[in-house]
């Protein structure tokens, strides 16, 4: 008998490519106009970031993540500190990059008393100068990239290398594109937050806005929209939503990038494009019930639990 044959494999590895943030967050009465002040009920600190948390929401899962990108100088606080935490979670760290005498991005995070958060972030203009290890280095042993669309300028090659080399690229889209963007063509699915798809694609209206934008590109196109669901394209170009799981919201904050790095991981199991995105807005749906950012992130039994329990209502055709 080969006993490698029968050996359990290791779960997907998907790389996880963005800006760690180092995110102070404070949990106020409601969020403070120009130029007055607000007394905090709560506050902590934790790692964010569009890759970072979907690198937690991954390992969660049962995947394997490993994160890529700029940080500032080793010796900083912030630095040093988010490293700390992502060895904690299990996620791969030798690909960070690290700029001497540069700054990590952090944020402060203001959450109001219904869940939702406002966010100032601050990223050192000279981050986004990074070079990437190679392409061999980086795409060995990697099921999948997960990136954001921010950084589409230090890892569009990458991105489009993986393509051709068959490895799903899916690109968390928080801001608006330009329809001459790379990432367009060098990814295999594209998910949109709501504002910036319609401002992608110059459409008040996200099922308009995804099928001028699928004109462009023969990637998955999907919108993400809070509490309203999913709307996304199938095969045949038709228009598909996936509702989002009711819950008692209490906390936003990296609930996109949970949505994002559970859909990533779904892919590189192969499941069916509907089972994804539920798979995803049920491990979204349970970081919102909890406070502590992606750190709330959800692990796989209760995702599957949720899931069960069918407390969304089958996904619908709106038949445009």
């Amino acid at each position: 008998m080969n006993f490698h044959d029968t050996a359990p494999k290791p779960p997907p590895r998907i790389l996880c490519i963005g800006m760690p943030v180092r995110d102070l967050t404070f949990h106020t009465p409601g969020v403070p106009g120009r130029g007055s002040k607000e007394n905090a009920t709560a506050f902590d600190e934790i790692c964010g970031g569009n890759a970072l948390n979907g690198a937690i929401g991954i390992v969660r899962l049962g995947g394997r993540a490993s994160i890529c990108g700029p940080m500032g100088d080793a010796k900083e606080t912030s630095a040093r500190f988010i490293f700390d935490q992502m060895v904690h979670e299990g996620i791969e760290t030798k690909h960070l990059i690290h700029m001497p005498g540069l700054v990590t991005p952090i944020s402060a995070v203001m959450i109001d008393p219904s869940g939702e958060r406002t966010i100032v972030t601050f990223r050192d203009p000279e981050l986004w100068k990074v070079k990437l290890p190679d392409f061999d280095t980086l795409l060995d042993d990697c099921a999948a990239i997960l990136t954001e669309s921010r950084c589409a300028e230090f890892c569009t090659d990458l991105c489009a290398e993986a393509q051709r080399r068959g490895i799903p690229v899916i690109v968390d889209v928080d801001r608006a594109m330009s329809l001459r963007e790379g990432l367009l063509n060098a990814s295999s699915h594209l998910v949109f937050s709501s504002e910036p798809l319609q401002e992608t694609a110059d459409v008040a209206d996200d099922a308009q806005a995804l099928k001028k934008i699928a004109k462009l590109t023969k990637s998955f196109l999907a919108g993400t929209r809070g509490a309203r669901g999913t709307i996304w394209l199938d095969e045949n170009g038709g228009i598909q939503e996936t509702p989002a799981f009711p819950v008692h919201t209490v906390d936003t904050l990296g609930a996109g990038d949970v949505f994002h790095g559970a859909f990533a991981l779904a892919i590189t199991e192969r499941q069916e494009l509907q089972q994804a995105l539920r798979f995803a807005s049920a491990a979204a749906a349970l970081k919102c019930t909890r406070f502590g950012g992606a750190f709330a992130a959800p692990q796989r039994i209760e995702v599957e639990e949720l899931l069960s329990q069918g407390q969304s209502t089958s996904p619908a055709s709106t038949g445009q």
